[in-house]
């Protein structure tokens, strides 16, 4: 019975901890203002690297921050309050910006960093839990990254305060990605061992179909009917269609099929110029598949034809081709 009774108690103390923080998080939404824009403004015109700096949890905090900001676009640094008045310091430059974390402001290794900071006079972003600190007293732009309560019983061990930190490290890197428009590429270039950018590592070239002998070609002076035979033997949805140079001058695909059938009550002379799409959209084969994948969802497509650089066709890539190899 002691047993039951016990598991049951530290069921409903774990969910009082995570709705504690969750509360925690919530509650920074009232935060988030004039003092958030001129932070992301700050940290967006850097010209430098952004230097993250805090002491104990909120430096283990501090570099996640970093990590995260260097992955989404943002080149950052993690630098340890306590070894910076050991030589560390030196990575700091004008053109920098300082994030600096301290739940209360009162961090003595992390103000020991102030003079240097103000003495070369970089911009520095406080996150604390206490505006009247000297920390938010000495920053250019102070962010409220204060709570309630911690989740410890005893109100003392550093809990829903760091998980409210980390988020509002989120919500910076986050902003600063759509404002520097970060693409999925971008996202490749700094992951490109992961499984989050394993399947974009693909390109163009390494999916798309390129034997001769099975690309769906036609000229365009083609009969309609002729091309229909073309696209139904080689069954991916699409012909391509040359002139007389080898160029790439339009597509037949099963919408212009159904389009085509519905306008002429009579196809048997028509030729394929007069109903294909000119100009249609095509990629280069060093391209990412995401590129292909992104085009396609954009234009509700299927398939792609892949052209050179006097777009002449080499190859085309299809969307099955794209989710088999991951790329989504």
């Amino acid at each position: 019975m002691g047993i039951v009774m016990a598991a049951k108690n530290i069921n409903e103390l774990a969910k009082e901890v995570l709705t504690i923080e969750a509360n925690s998080i919530l509650r920074l939404k009232n935060n988030i203002g004039e003092e958030f824009d001129k932070a992301i403004e700050i940290l967006y015109n850097c010209k430098g690297r952004v230097i993250v700096t805090g002491m104990g949890k909120s430096g283990l905090i501090g570099r996640k921050i970093a990590a995260t900001l260097s992955s989404t676009g943002t080149p950052s640094y993690f630098l340890h309050p306590a070894e910076s008045t050991h030589g560390d310091s030196g990575i700091i430059t004008r053109n920098d910006v300082i994030i600096a974390i301290s739940n209360s402001g009162e961090t003595q290794e992390l103000l020991n960093l102030l003079p240097l900071i103000k003495r070369f006079g970089v911009t520095m972003i406080g996150m604390t839990g206490n505006l009247n600190s000297t920390l938010s007293h000495a920053s250019d732009v102070t962010l409220d990254i204060s709570v309630e309560r911690e989740a410890c019983p005893l109100n003392k061990a550093p809990t829903a305060s760091t998980t409210a930190t980390l988020a509002m490290g989120d919500a910076l890197a986050v902003c600063l990605l759509e404002k520097r428009g970060f693409s999925e590429e971008d996202f490749l270039i700094f992951h490109p061992s992961g499984a989050l950018g394993k399947g974009f590592l693909y390109k163009v070239g390494d999916l798309m179909l390129a034997d001769k002998a099975k690309l769906p070609v036609a000229h365009e002076n083609d009969k309609f009917t002729d091309v229909i035979e073309i696209i139904t033997q080689f069954k991916l949805g699409m012909a391509m269609i040359l002139d007389n140079n080898g160029v790439l001058t339009g597509v037949l695909t099963d919408g212009d099929i159904r389009r085509t059938l519905l306008k002429y009550n009579n196809t048997s002379n028509l030729l394929i110029k007069e109903v294909m799409t000119k100009n249609p959209k095509t990629i280069s084969a060093d391209s990412y598949g995401a590129s292909a994948l992104n085009i396609m969802e954009k234009y509700s497509i299927t398939a792609l034809a892949v052209v050179d650089a006097n777009n002449k066709p080499i190859g085309v890539i299809h969307i099955h081709d794209l989710l088999k190899a991951g790329v989504a």
